[in-house]
């Protein structure tokens, strides 16, 4: 099997996680700088097997599209360009940024360290790519 790899995008830095090879356990991969993602994605891709790209789908409460929506249909579009073998698919991301920061909290970061946001983007990569396995 390939791998399912998560992203949690942002206008700075977009957070990564991707599965094992079984696609049993989300592991938090990486945050790089948004600028720098089409080239880390051709390069990963170009040593892993991916078969999914998971995209969070951030929302407001009222079931709307946040702002940051048009940002992420211009990313989907270069993904399907790029990447035209590796389909796309959305997951909601509402509150993975708290509880990413709640996790940190949970697992004994300091208060500096949860300061961290690289960390956090990565933190809530993992947790879409988690609440997708818990749905399959």
């Amino acid at each position: 099997m390939a791998r399912i790899l998560a992203i949690d995008y942002g206008t700075k830095r977009t957070g990564l996680a991707v599965t094992d090879e079984l696609q049993i356990i989300a592991s938090g991969l990486t945050t790089v700088s948004t600028k720098e993602l089409i080239t880390f994605l051709k390069d990963y891709t170009s040593k892993e097997q991916v078969e999914l790209f998971l995209i969070g789908e951030p929302k407001q409460m009222d079931n709307t599209a946040s702002e940051s929506e048009v940002f992420i249909q211009k990313l989907i579009e270069v993904l399907k360009s790029e990447f035209p073998n590796i389909p796309n698919q959305r997951v909601d991301e509402r509150f993975t940024s708290k509880m990413a920061f709640q996790t940190m909290i949970d697992s004994g970061l300091k208060k500096s360290q949860r300061k961290n946001k690289a960390l956090i983007d990565e933190i809530s990569a993992t947790l879409i790519l988690q609440s997708y396995l818990y749905s399959k």
